[in-house]
Formats: structure tokens, sequence, C-alpha cells
């Protein structure tokens, strides 16, 4: 953005000249922003406050730019624009500007609708909001959900943004959640209440504190469930802390072709009722550009729950679950592990590793909007789940954790879905399994937002 060719009227031999606008002196001398009527003079100012500091024309437009930038982002404004001009006032100056932000606020009340899709299962959203309610584009939204299998939710939620470096944010909500857990036998039911703090503390590094208090009504789903189950049926009563650690450095969501992701998860559960345990939960992606378009995948999930035990029990919803198309590929949904009467236990120990190799689709060019939504692959899944009891023998410790793993294999197609899931078809042989795995060889479905 350095120079600009410019023309001079008459034919000579200054035609073509190139102007230099760091050597073109220029100043912010004075600010509107039309339109304001809601939203706060404070939030506003402090936006835009640093066009004042360019001192020359090329820094005039790169700080009105990413002035312009910035309130869009702030939630309070569907339209902004800019319209520059000489400052004419009284203490004006040789090279005063004067800049004009034209923007429209967004309407106080809002209504959505959208479509998601998790665990293999799509969902239908809708609700309404009001928006921007104390001119700091704080939200107040109330959002009911439908699942293909069974699982409804209901949010009232209270958002409010800080508008600071590290992006914060406190939300607040109030939420009844219901979902059916067929490999396991179970329904359950959760009545709620969250809070949570999130922040950027780098660049690409997020951070979430959440405090979430939630009475749980575990029931069967038939009379076939497994004793195992049925006897932990009943109510419970969870206060819970999490921290969550999120690092992306990913150059695309859905199909990365380099970057790392680096989820970690620790959760301690007793602060109040009946459940407690501490919770910690590993998910790492890392991504290998190689030629011929060809990109190698590594991923790990791995996963420990620690009961306490002051008078603290938990549940099998509070287990770990492992196997189907969205982990170990080549298992059916939770197909893996301890198993009573054809329902799935969990246990409080796993993980799960899975190396990928994504090529495009042949016979289509790079670079159009088809062929980047689609992918073939081939990939080999390995993974471990149980009751394991580790030492300080490492060696011993490594023997546990690979001891009776399995193992698959198989190539499919993905696509993408809106840039944030995808969905895959995949021929799948199970190699290793263990007695009371559900292996599923041949072809496997799967949407979702996240994969091994």
């Amino acid at each position: 953005m350095g120079t600009v060719h410019a023309k001079s009227p008459e034919k000579d031999e200054n035609e073509g000249a190139k102007m230099d606008l760091q050597a073109l002196k220029a100043r912010v001398q004075r600010v509107h922003v039309d339109g304001l009527g809601r939203t706060k003079d404070d939030i506003v100012i402090n936006t835009v406050r640093d066009v004042f500091t360019a001192r020359d024309f090329q820094s005039v437009i790169i700080k009105i730019h990413e002035a312009r930038t910035r309130l869009s982002k702030l939630g309070c404004f569907k339209d902004v624009g800019v319209f520059i001009d000489t400052y004419n006032g009284p203490d004006a100056l040789n090279e005063g500007i004067e800049v004009t932000f034209e923007v429209r606020e967004i309407n106080f009340v809002g209504a959505k609708v959208n479509t998601a899709v998790g665990n293999n299962e799509a969902q239908f959203s809708t609700g309404g909001m009001l928006r921007n309610i104390f001119g700091r584009a704080e939200e107040l939204s109330c959002e009911y959900t439908h699942g293909t299998k069974k699982t409804t939710s209901f949010y009232t939620t209270f958002f409010k943004p800080f508008h600071n470096e590290a992006s914060t944010n406190l939300t607040t909500s109030i939420y009844q959640q219901a979902s059916e857990a067929p490999w396991s036998g179970y329904r359950e039911l959760d009545r709620g209440v969250l809070l949570s703090l999130s922040f950027n503390s780098a660049p690409n590094v997020q951070q979430k504190l959440i405090l979430d208090g939630v009475w749980r009504h575990l029931t069967t789903l038939s009379r076939t469930t497994a004793f195992a189950v049925r006897e932990q049926a009943g109510h419970s009563l969870k206060s819970a802390l999490r921290h969550e650690l999120h690092v992306d450095k990913r150059d695309d969501l859905v199909f990365p072709s380099d970057g790392v992701a680096f989820t970690l998860k620790n959760e301690l559960a007793g602060l109040g009722g009946d459940i407690g345990f501490i919770k910690n939960e590993l998910d790492m992606q890392v991504n290998v550009p190689l030629p011929k378009d060809i990109v190698l995948q590594g991923a790990l999930l791995a996963g420990h729950l620690l009961p306490l035990r002051n008078n603290k029990t938990y549940v099998i919803t509070d287990r770990f679950m492992l196997g189907g198309p969205m982990n170990v590929r080549g298992f059916e949904m939770a197909g893996i592990g301890p198993h009573s009467d054809g329902c799935s236990l969990g246990a409080e120990m796993f993980w799960a590793a899975a190396l990928h190799a994504y090529v495009p689709l042949p016979l289509l060019s790079r670079g159009g909007t088809f062929s980047d939504k689609f992918r073939l692959h081939a990939f080999i899944n390995t993974g471990n789940i149980g009751e394991f009891v580790l030492t300080d023998n490492y060696k011993q410790n490594l023997q546990t954790l690979l001891r009776d793993m399995r193992l698959s294999y198989g190539a499919g197609l993905a696509m993408s879905l809106g840039g944030f899931a995808r969905v895959e078809l995949n021929y799948c042989i199970p190699l290793l399994l263990q007695r009371g795995d559900r292996p599923n060889q041949g072809l496997q479905f799967g949407v979702a937002a996240n994969f091994l």
C-alpha cells in the first residue's frame, strides 16, 4: 500500500510519476460517527482513537481501515461506511483531515434459525434475541434445539463482551438439555446454570473458565438396559469448575494443510452436590504438507478421570466412551471397552490415536470451490480404554496402556460442511479387537465438527 500511480493532466515528462504516500503529510484532526443511537460513546471513542496517531497519508488510510474493521467487530453495527475530507475548522492545519464513520446499528430485536451437526446427529435450532441491550454489544437470547436422535435443549443466555485486547467475554446461561445414549441404554435430562469467562492470552490461544451447576436425571431407555446401568439411574447434583485451553494454528478448520491444534480440559467436580471427580482431557492434531498436495495428519485423544473418595460418586455419563465413526473407526458407537448385556459401560481412562493421509479428488483442478470441499483419505486408527492402574514405573505404564489395544484401518471420502464440520463415508477394517467389543467392518458414515 506504499505508492500509487498518478497521471499529470499535461502530457509531459512527468506522466506516470509515482507519489510516495509516506512522504505526503496528513493528520486526522476530527472524527464524526453518525448514526449512533443505543451504542455508548465510550466504546466508540476507544475504537477510533488510534486514527489520531497517524502523521502521513499512508498511515492515515491504514489507521482508518483498522478503525472501521474494529467498529464492524464490536457487535453493535450491521454496516460501517467511511468518508474522508479536508478539515476546514478554525484550527485547521494544511494537512488536516476530517473522517466521518456512518454506522447503522443492529436491530434491537432479532431472530435466528440455523442447523448444526455433531456426534453423528443433525440439529435444528431456532430462537430470538435482544441485541446491544445496554449499548456495549450485550445480548440476551433464547434458543431451542431439536436433534435427529431425540436430543433437545433450551438455553437462555446473556452475553457480555468487554472490548479489551484480550477479547474477554462473559457468558451466563440457564439451560435444560435432554439426550439419549442408546449404546448404553440410558436417557439423561440436565437442568443447570453456567457461568463462563473466556479470553485470549496470546495470538491463537484462548482460555476459558467455566462454573457449572447442574441437576441431572438419568433414566433407562428400555427394560433390556443392563443392570450395571440401571443401578445408576436417578437424580444427581453436580457442581464443577472447568478450565479449557485452546491453541489453534491451523490454516483451515476442516481440511488443514499445515499447522497444529491443541486443546486441554481440566475439570474439578465436587464443589457441591454428590458428584466428585477430577477429569483431564487432551486433544491434539498436527498437519504436515507433502508434495503433490498430500497432507499427513496425526491426531491424539486422551482422558483420565480420578474419583474423589470423600463421600462423592460419579455415574456413567461422566465416564469416557470410545469407538465410532468420529474417533476409532471400524467400531460401533462406544463399541470399544467394557460392556454388560449389550450396554457400553465406559471407563475412567482412554487414549486414541490416528494417522491420516489426505489428497484432493483426482481429475479436478485445485483451488475451485467444489474441489476444495472434498478429500480422499486413508487412515490407521488405534486406541485403548479401561480402568488402568498406573505407577511410577513409566515402562510398565506404557505396557499397560498398549496391552489389548485396538487397531483399524481403511479409506474413504470426506466432505466439508460450511467450513466448520464434515461428513465422512469410509470403508473400515478392524484389525485388532478384544472380547466384548462391537466391530463394524465395511461402510461407516459419520458427521460431526470434530474427528480423530
